[in-house]
């Protein structure tokens, strides 16, 4: 049987070295400029697709039990999406990054407003974490970045990214379009099937999140060998704030339980930079769309060096559950 015309067996092998492969697409886009420039054009329909799956992915039973006790969803929007960007915008204000550094400014703060990942509950089924709550935070960190984003770049930019209702509309039209065409193809396959195609779905997520990230990697060769220094600082800047704001996340939810806080941990560490810059017409200077390619590595790296923690963190979950 085959699943989209690739073969189920290659799917489900896919599935379970997802994070692997996750990490070598990264070195794929950077040995490959030109692989990387012809996928660029598909960033947005990827993004759908991932969200699309990882609709798929989880038991909607599973996700509107998230909803009835939301007490829990909600902290960790109001954390990811108010309290952790205050935090770090009053961070870069005091380092004076806006007078010395406006350009890596200007991406920061766009990354720290940012809602989620949308590829997050596929990393989360990845490491072997809550993939239901992490879709859940997803949903709600998204459904307040109109207000929010608009918030902190009037605070610390000085002016909104965009019309709030313009931009609400179009990541409600993604989120609710995306929900619905995984309900279309639940109901036509059956929640049967759909159960047994975990890992081929997975799958299906992992090449997507890859092409994504080579797609990503379009111009970073290039800027390394033009500017090794700063190329290295920034892709070293990244990772500690990704690492930082996971490991700051985890720590304030740890009374959730260790797998609960270090899916929030992840959510609040990788952010999703690009619907940002979408939300400014692309409208960016160079060092900010460097910064932008060279956020995705933690992105795709760190899921495969954390499955060990990240296993260890859902093993109380995972035998309550």
């Amino acid at each position: 049987m085959s699943w989209l015309k690739l073969p189920a067996a290659a799917l489900s092998l896919i599935g379970r070295h997802g994070t692997l492969i996750a990490a070598g697409s990264i070195v794929l886009g950077l040995a490959a400029p030109p692989l990387a420039a012809l996928l660029k054009p598909a960033l947005g329909p990827m993004i759908v697709l991932m969200l699309i799956l990882a609709f798929l992915r989880v038991d909607p039973a599973e996700l509107r039990r998230q909803w009835t006790a939301p007490k829990l969803v909600l902290a960790a929007t109001a954390w990811n999406m108010l309290l952790a960007p205050l935090a770090l915008g009053l961070v870069f204000v005091g380092f004076g990054l806006q007078r010395s550094a406006p350009g890596l400014y200007f991406i920061m703060v766009l990354q720290m407003s940012a809602p989620g990942l949308m590829s997050a509950p596929a990393i989360a089924a990845l490491v072997g974490l809550d993939v239901a709550l992490t879709l859940a935070t997803l949903i709600a960190t998204v459904a307040v970045t109109p207000v929010t984003a608009s918030l902190f770049t009037h605070l610390f930019l000085g002016t909104a990214l965009d019309d709030p209702a313009a931009f609400g509309v179009r990541l409600f039209l993604i989120i609710a379009g995306s929900a619905l065409a995984a309900a279309l193809l639940r109901r036509w396959a059956g929640p049967a099937f759909i159960e047994r195609q975990r890992e081929r779905i997975d799958g299906l997520s992992v090449l997507a999140f890859g092409s994504f990230a080579v797609a990503t990697m379009d111009g970073v060769s290039a800027h390394f060998a033009a500017e090794p220094k700063l190329g290295a600082a920034l892709a070293l800047l990244t990772f500690l704030l990704s690492l930082g704001m996971t490991a700051l996340t985890a720590l304030v939810f740890l009374p959730a339980g260790r797998g609960r806080s270090f899916a929030i941990g992840l959510t609040a560490g990788n952010r999703n930079i690009g619907l940002m810059l979408a939300a400014t017409g692309f409208q960016a200077p160079d060092v900010a769309w460097l910064y932008f390619a060279l956020a995705q590595m933690p992105i795709y790296l760190l899921p495969h060096l954390l499955r060990p923690v990240a296993r260890w963190a859902a093993g109380p979950a995972l035998r309550d559950g």
